[in-house]
């Protein structure tokens, strides 16, 4: 499971020229998962991003969680972050795990991140979205397990 946490000042997403969701201040999470993957790796990264600390306390410190600023979650699924490049120009996405699966695991970390009284919102699984932001810093962090 592959997510890239970016710290932002606003993100929404759009389908169909539709705003579908947006955040203020929080995390824009682009959400990935891989055939190996379990509900087991669900629930440690919703532990590992609820209690991350990258936001800013009174000292200018990356010091805080992100329930702390009562930040917000806009969690995207995108299947495209196990492309592998390795042979030639065009990615494989042999990685990835089938659409189906992967769908049930994002729902499932959608679930468990709110266990922590964090409000997601979501995209569309499957659809072309088109993602806005303003990151703040800009922040970004990659986690893996």
């Amino acid at each position: 499971m592959r997510v890239v946490v970016q710290r932002v000042k606003s993100a929404s997403c759009v389908v169909n020229d539709e705003v579908v969701s947006k955040i203020e201040k929080g995390y824009l999470l682009l959400v990935g998962f891989t055939r190996s993957d379990t509900l087991e790796n669900v629930v440690k990264m919703a532990r590992k991003i609820a209690n991350l600390r990258i936001f800013e306390d009174d000292n200018g410190k990356m010091n805080l969680n992100i329930s702390q600023v009562n930040g917000e979650v806009l969690s995207i699924s995108q299947f495209t972050l196990y492309a592998n490049t390795k042979d030639g120009n065009r990615p494989s996405f042999v990685e990835s795990m089938k659409p189906d699966e992967a769908n049930h695991l994002y729902l499932k970390f959608n679930e468990e991140l709110r266990k922590y009284n964090l409000n997601v919102y979501e995209g569309i699984f499957g659809e072309n979205m088109q993602i806005h932001l303003i990151n703040d810093g800009p922040v970004t962090i990659n986690l893996e397990f």
